[in-house]
């Protein structure tokens, strides 16, 4: 049976729909502010809209059934559908005027990356900073995610959608209709964003600049509206300690988030995956506060003011850090690869932890870890037990070896895939250093990376090609892998 080809173009003009309702938005904004850029904006919304209402008018007499090889499609060509469309707002406004400029921002937007080709984020107009904070915040929850809690309407089922989109382990559901799950992790979501908005604006921040770091904070993003990022408010640290909050609930899983809000708190204390989350947040916080306190060679009071003294601003740089690394949000508030050689190794390698699997996070993942570690250790003892059935247990459950054997593939392919990325950007002329920080920042879809593309830097400096590969292993670790390489594969393609 061939492709059902017809409900893939018109699931992607949906998608256009929603991208250009929120260009509007972005549009609103922009002649609130008066920024100038209100008419170009409104013209990218349109085009975008014209192409979803037409895919959507001409591909109307469709089959309403979406099986999974139909989802896969659907899941990788709508993020670069959504990414090819969303470059319209920088290139109309001239803000970004290049194609693989403007393509580089935006697909580090939608996957959550927070990567930036821009030198001058504080010179762009209101509006196209919205849109680039909301390409965030789109992408964080999962475009598909939203597009399932709307194709009931047209009586599309979504559960293939759903499961190409997350398709690691974890995946808890809220309720037994995929849909009623996806609203609901939606109200969580926008409750959030909300939430710090107020707190962010109640604290000192402009409500713009509230707003923004909101949609770029819940989706794990990082994009901000000032060029030292969160190291503008270094003098604040309310401000820093609220992004901080809200970036260790958006790298939890949101099924933990939605237990809490129900008063389910046992359920997310026992959580083995929480548990590990939060120890070793706390553990590489002790760490790193340690170190930059004792040790660092560009010591605290030089990189911004005393506020509180020197051992809380160890402490809270500390704690951001690791947060925005760990979660994948990329904000600064100060070089970590300016602090000791150790801790640069160490925010390296934090780069390959991930937050909680059911979060906005990208990176290998807490709990892949958790089942990799487990299944090492029972190695041992069917080693000395060869005859005994030892199954890896997690939250008191059995893990079926199909989960366990598709987690250690992962685990393998990330590594691989990031060899390979660090082997392309070194083949562009990117020293070591650069290559293999840019490879786990573009993989692990964290932002800043070491060398050349340091946290207080950006990756405009490099070449075309560069972007371009970049991109795709952004859209890679955003979709987990699987998603995208599998439509690369001869058999994907051959009929059933």
């Amino acid at each position: 049976m061939g492709l059902n080809t017809r409900i893939i173009i018109h699931i992607m003009g949906l998608l256009l729909l929603c991208n250009g309702g929120f260009m509007l938005l972005s549009a609103l904004v922009s002649g609130l502010y008066k920024d100038g850029a209100t008419l170009d904006i409104t013209l990218a919304a349109l085009v975008t809209l014209f192409v979803g209402v037409m895919a959507m008018f001409y591909t109307r007499g469709h089959k309403k059934e979406v099986k999974r090889k139909e989802g896969y499609i659907i899941v990788t060509f709508g993020w670069i559908i959504m990414s090819l469309s969303g470059m319209l707002p920088y290139l109309f406004t001239g803000s970004i005027p290049t194609m693989t400029d403007a393509f580089f921002e935006t697909i580090s937007g939608y996957t959550t990356t927070g990567a930036s080709i821009l030198n001058d984020i504080e010179s762009l107009p209101e509006g196209v900073l919205l849109w680039r904070s909301l390409t965030h915040w789109i992408g964080g929850m999962g475009i598909i995610v939203l597009a399932i809690a709307i194709l009931p309407l047209l009586g599309i089922g979504g559960m293939q959608l759903f499961a190409a989109e997350a398709p690691g382990p974890g995946g808890d559901k809220l309720h037994p209709r995929i849909t009623d799950t996806a609203k609901r992790l939606w109200l969580i979501y926008v409750g959030y964003t909300i939430a710090e908005t107020i707190l962010l604006k109640v604290a000192g921040m402009s409500f713009f600049d509230a707003i923004n770091h909101s949609l770029s904070t819940l989706s794990t993003g990082g994009f901000s509206t000032k060029n030292l990022s969160v190291a503008y408010w270094n003098d604040n640290p309310a401000i820093q300690y609220i992004i901080i909050v809200f970036m260790f609930l958006a790298g939890t899983n949101f099924v933990m988030s939605y237990f809490g809000l129900t008063g389910q708190v046992q359920r997310i204390l026992k959580d083995e995956e929480f548990k590990m989350y939060a120890l070793f947040i706390v553990v590489s916080t002790i760490v790193a506060s340690l170190l930059v306190y004792f040790r660092a060679e560009v010591p605290v009071s030089e990189y911004h003011p005393q506020v509180l003294g020197a051992k809380e601003s160890a402490f809270r740089h500390g704690l951001f850090q690791v947060l925005a690394i760990v979660t994948t949000t990329g904000f600064v508030t100060a070089d970590f690869t300016n602090w000791t050689p150790f801790l640069t190794v160490f925010f390296f390698g934090l780069m390959f932890l991930g937050g909680s699997s059911g979060s906005t996070s990208g990176g290998i993942k807490v709990m892949r870890h958790l089942l990799i570690i487990k299944n090492g250790i029972l190695e041992f003892k069917r080693s000395l037990h060869s005859n005994a059935i030892i199954p890896v247990r997690y939250n008191n459950k059995s893990v079926s070896e199909h989960i366990v054997y598709n987690i250690i593939g992962f685990f393998v392919l990330y590594m691989l895939l990031f060899i390979i990325c660090a082997l392309g950007l070194g083949f562009l002329g990117l020293d070591f250093e650069s290559a293999i920080g840019g490879a786990a920042s573009s993989l692990g879809n964290v932002g800043p990376a070491l060398g050349d593309l340091n946290p207080v830097v950006n990756f405009s400096s490099l070449p075309k090609f560069g972007k371009w590969w970049c991109g795709f292993f952004m859209l890679l670790g955003r979709l987990e892998l699987f998603t995208v390489l599998i439509i690369l594969t001869p058999y994907f393609w051959k009929r059933a």
